[in-house]
């Protein structure tokens, strides 16, 4: 723990990047400070499933729990982060009365894997999906799903995005897969502090936890607010000749690929946000771009799962003015299984989805 402990201490001399434990614990720190209490549960939270969290601290001579954020608190709030028994659908429940009970504290349920949240369905289909407009009972649960493609197989890979994607409707709910550490900050403090509650699911990273890329300055989480769809910063809109829309963690493969391969010509553009579709920040954007460039989505996700149907549903509706041009499909071709259980068949998928994203 002594690094994990010296890399936060050098933040306060103004040195050092911001990776995701940290925006995330410095989003809890400030609302604690605003006095809205925060609460976390999930099978792993305290320690976090990926050992990137130690929200908890425990003295191995005593058995002693020191929780650093409850240092933070103000006005009588409290972080409370518990270690739940392995029943998603049980702790799910728990988590979503206590929201409805309680409308000043940001409840969170953490699953150890995104996957893992096919136990509590019965509780996201009958509950957080219709709550509000069955029985007037508004929530602003938030389901933290860890999710992305790594090579580990069709049980650790998928939060089922295609899933939560279908119960959407009429603003019912929030689905973001943001790619940087200040933008799940700003997330997490626009959730604590929304006076209009809706349930949050964020489909969180894994290996982006530790990704040398993926990290923030302290500057970007100081300023500005969530931002749904993120332009390419590195690019000339005029020489472009493709535009990527993409979320996520493959938003780093794609990156790597582009600088490893050359194609300075090919835009990553990312959306932060899934639903409520930010579809005038995207159009305003893509406005940016000539209208000759060509326009495609690139997912991990095989095709009959992830945002595509979603997203070609909404150009295809009009909901998304894309400027003319056709949207087409990057990514997996439709699969029974989320992912492949070989490590080297998942390898040589995401080389083939990224050369074609680029090439």
């Amino acid at each position: 723990l002594v690094p994990f402990v010296r890399r936060r201490a050098e933040l306060l001399e103004g040195r050092g990047e911001v990776d995701w434990a940290t925006a995330e614990s410095l989003a809890w720190g400030t609302l604690l400070l605003e006095g809205i209490p925060v609460r976390l549960s999930g099978q792993d939270s305290g320690r976090g499933t990926f050992s990137q969290r130690h929200a908890v601290l425990s003295d191995v001579r005593t058995g002693e729990e020191h929780v650093p954020l409850n240092a933070a608190t103000a006005g009588g709030a409290r972080f409370e982060v518990h270690d739940s028994l392995l029943s998603e659908a049980a702790v799910m429940g728990f988590e979503f009365g206590y929201s409805v009970a309680d409308h000043q504290t940001l409840v969170m349920w953490e699953a150890q894997f995104g996957d893992f949240m096919n136990g509590a369905q019965v509780i996201i289909d009958q509950f957080l999906s219709g709550s509000e407009q069955k029985w007037g009972q508004p929530t602003g649960l938030v389901l933290l799903l860890p999710h992305g493609h790594e090579g580990q197989g069709p049980e650790h890979s998928s939060a089922r995005i295609e899933r939560f994607l279908i119960l959407c409707a009429e603003d019912n709910r929030r689905l973001a897969y943001p790619t940087t550490p200040a933008s799940y900050f700003h997330l997490l403090r626009w959730q604590g502090r929304d006076s209009v509650e809706k349930p949050l699911v964020v489909f969180t990273p894994k290996s982006l936890l530790r990704h040398p890329r993926c990290v923030s300055t302290l500057p970007e989480l100081a300023a500005g607010s969530f931002q749904p769809v993120l332009d390419d910063p590195a690019i000339d809109p005029g020489r472009i000749r493709r535009v990527v829309l993409c979320s996520g963690k493959v938003y780093y493969d794609l990156l790597e690929a582009r600088e490893k391969w050359g194609h300075g010509d090919v835009a990553l553009v990312r959306l932060e946000q899934l639903y409520p579709l930010p579809a005038d920040a995207l159009q305003a954007l893509l406005a940016r771009y000539p209208t000759g460039a060509e326009l495609v989505w690139v997912q991990e996700e095989p095709r009959n799962m992830g945002a595509w149907r979603f997203l070609r549903e909404s150009v295809l509706d009009g909901l998304v003015d894309v400027g003319g041009r056709a949207l087409r499909y990057v990514g997996r071709d439709a699969s029974a299984a989320p992912a492949p259980g070989s490590l080297r068949a998942h390898l040589a998928e995401q080389e083939a989805l990224t050369r074609e994203a680029l090439e």
